[in-house]
């Protein structure tokens, strides 16, 4: 069979510009971006060359202290005179360049410009000239567009992407003093696309059939595509870099990402490859928890080291079904912007369509961005300051599935954790897997693992390192049991770390299980009145090298009727968890998947357990910052260029995980300690939102304040 290295080398040359995994050149001084902190966008549409008034947009904008404003230029409408052949120009733009207008204008209020693209899509013209540039289905027809038939999908294999796109940008970078290049939806963060095109057809020839059209890595065939597809994108992504670039010239290409925990392309070849990462995750709709754009943040966080991120507040309703010109609610709106502040990213404001009827998003942004730019210095975030790390499990995200595991969503198991986490008040940074270096870990003092099944060699050799070193670390359910494409292994790969091996099949899924509490444990505290704990719908039999479980499974047995209600089997001694002390590491194993019942069930005792495991794992050293008070608050700790910022988000809201804030619930008093570094003498603590000066104690190193309430969201500085 092909392996990757041997495929990669086989791809032919028309398919591919080049492929390899390599960042493109970047200036050696700190390009401009990197101090960028407020970014807009007005999204175009075609008709808007008959009415936009430009004065009045750019007066705007500049009310929010832009630094970077992106602009409609081109893909499937340019806004400006093209001549670019297939390069369809606005009908209505007429002898107008509206994207000229618009640029010199920004440019006049001191904003930089980006181009925003749209690679997607092409009109029918093109498709009659160049129909090897677009997708097709297995019949050879064209793909047009769900809503806007008279479009059609472009390829990503194809020369529309080698050539016709790296076209426009030059006409672009030719007339107008442009500073980047953006593209809408693509490359995404999603599922892979199966095309038909004969450029496709040719790298299916290559790897020796055709993938399969769902995600699937038990295919072979899948596996080298996922690999082409992805050597595709920082290929393509590199070339427009260069291509931006030319000439000497001073621009950045900015792709299009996103989907919070959600992925299947793996981010880390795609942060390799990005300048400045772009999270197009605008809002949330259905019954996605509030905090999705804070787990947004911690994501990108963890592939781009401390370069550039923006993420996009869409000021319009993407509910569903969405409403692309009404505003949705002002506390919903203010909540995404600043939770994309608080988790170290740069908001992006956005609006679509230059003639709006509803205007209530305006005042809106202009209030958060004129705030963010008085208080700007402290927005300048050096580094985290959280003691804890929690595995981002990228490949068991976007390929878990084995049985009754095909109807699960693989974020949940991550999502429940991340809820205990949030009920404890923890302070914590997500690692990517595919980053976990001693130099990243060492700063830690656990690493958390949520079910991350499917786990490569050298991920499971660096988490033995960290415990081998004093690292503390809990982990769920089938952690390491399958290899990083799913390939089944005969233990789990860290069963030394767990102390515990698999003894037999998985079980579930199952309601009314428990987890029975056999001798006292730091974990297990807090039940008395109960020997029983509610136990998780799915878990691997163990069998553990520990002498006496403190927690063991008490078997599913019926939830009805009542009648027959009881348990078959109340004991055995077969363990529930696995608690280990090493005298330096600490280690919690849970065998069933713990962290995903709590999501669907949130059950307040495995809340607890979960909290209670990560309070043991980290012993008597306690967290660098310490908040007590009532409410639901989800908090981020940073070191500033002038000192500290402590950010605290008020989630305590009846829609927490369902719909659109609508209005805001404030918390009381929050008692705080914040650990600051060994000599560091604390002259002022102010908070930001509320404009007050807060009284403090500092003892030694830590400095102790009381917050007398937050509303929605507050920031503390302290310098």
């Amino acid at each position: 069979m092909l392996t990757r290295r041997t495929f990669i080398g086989m791809l032919p040359a028309p398919s591919l510009l080049r492929v390899d995994f390599e960042a493109p050149n970047q200036p050696s001084s700190k390009p401009w971006y990197a101090s960028m902190r407020r970014c807009g966008q007005l999204n175009l549409n075609e008709r808007d060359p008959l009415t936009l008034d430009v004065s009045k947009w750019i007066d705007y904008w500049a009310s929010l202290k832009l630094d970077a404003l992106l602009l409609n230029g081109g893909g499937i409408v340019a806004f400006y005179p093209t001549e670019v052949s297939y390069h369809h120009r606005s009908e209505f733009l007429g002898t107008r360049d509206l994207f000229g207008e618009l640029v010199a204008a920004a440019r006049a209020k001191d904003m930089r410009v980006v181009s925003r693209m749209d690679c997607n899509y092409a009109y029918e013209e093109a498709l009659r000239a160049h129909p090897e540039w677009f997708e097709r289905n297995r019949d050879g027809s064209p793909r047009p567009h769900g809503e806007s038939p008279w479009l059609f999908k472009t390829c990503m294999f194809s020369p529309y992407f080698a050539e016709q796109m790296p076209r426009i940008y030059r006409e672009i970078n030719g007339r107008y003093p442009v500073d980047g290049f953006f593209t809408n939806g693509w490359p995404s963060t999603g599922a892979l696309s199966v095309c038909y095109c004969e450029s496709c057809r040719r790298v299916y020839n290559t790897i020796g059939g055709t993938p399969p059209e769902e995600t699937n890595a038990t295919d072979p065939v899948y596996r080298l595509y996922y690999d082409a597809f992805m050597a595709r994108v920082v290929e393509v992504w590199t070339a427009w870099q260069r291509a931006v670039t030319e000439n000497g010239r001073e621009s950045v290409y900015v792709g299009n990402l996103g989907g919070g925990i959600r992925t299947v392309k793996n981010l880390r070849p795609l942060a390799t490859a990005a300048a400045w990462f772009n999270a197009d995750h605008q809002g949330r709709s259905g019954d996605t928890p509030v905090w999705d754009c804070a787990q947004q943040g911690r994501v990108a966080q963890a592939v781009m080291n401390g370069r550039p991120i923006t993420n996009v507040t869409g000021s319009y309703s993407n509910s569903q079904p969405t409403w692309r010109h009404v505003s949705k609610p002002a506390p919903e709106m203010t909540m995404w912007m600043a939770q994309t502040t608080a988790s170290g990213m740069v908001p992006w404001f956005h609006w679509l369509g230059g003639a709006p009827e509803d205007t209530r998003w305006q005042p809106v942004g202009r209030d958060f961005f004129a705030w963010l730019a008085r208080e700007e210095p402290h927005f300048r975030n050096v580094q985290s300051i959280a003691s804890i790390a929690v595995l981002y499990p990228q490949r068991t995200i976007a390929f878990y599935r084995s049985g009754a595991r095909d109807r699960v969503t693989t974020s949940d198991y991550l999502q429940g954790l991340y809820y205990a986490l949030l009920e404890g008040r923890f302070f914590f940074d997500f690692v990517h897997e595919d980053d976990l270096t001693a130099e990243r870990l060492r700063r830690y003092r656990a690493l958390l693992v949520p079910n991350a099944a499917y786990l490569e060699d050298s991920a499971c050799a660096a988490i033995r390192e960290f415990v081998s070193s004093g690292g503390s670390l809990l982990a769920t359910f089938e952690t390491s049991r399958y290899t990083g494409w799913g390939d089944p292994r005969k233990d789990f790969a860290l069963a030394d770390v767990f102390g515990a091996n698999v003894d037999g099949d998985l079980v579930g899924p199952h309601g009314n299980s428990y987890m029975r509490i056999e001798h006292p444990h730091p974990v297990i505290a807090g039940f008395e009145g109960t020997a029983l704990l509610p136990g998780p719908e799915n878990r691997v039999p163990i069998r553990s090298t520990s002498a006496v479980p403190e927690l063991t499974v008490v078997p599913y047995y019926p939830a009805f009727p009542p009648e027959m209600v009881f348990p078959r089997t109340p004991h055995t001694d077969s363990p529930a968890a696995v608690f280990r002390d090493t005298g330096g590491a600490r280690v919690v194993y849970f065998s069933g998947d713990i962290d995903r019942t709590l999501w669907r069930s949130g059950s307040a005792d495995l809340s607890r357990v979960v909290q209670n495991a990560v309070r043991w794992l980290l012993g008597d050293a306690r967290q660098p910052v310490s908040i007590e008070g009532a409410g639901i608050l989800e908090s981020f700790a940073w070191q500033t260029e002038p000192g500290y910022a402590l950010h605290l988000l008020n989630y305590t809201n009846p829609n927490m995980t369902r719909g659109f804030m609508r209005a805001i619930y404030p918390v009381g008093a929050q008692k705080v300690a914040f650990d600051v570094a060994a000599g560091r003498q604390i002259r002022n603590v102010r908070a930001l939102r509320a404009g007050t000066t807060l009284n403090f104690l500092q003892e030694r190193t830590t400095v102790r304040f009381e917050i007398p309430s937050v509303s929605d969201y507050e920031v503390i500085a302290l310098t």
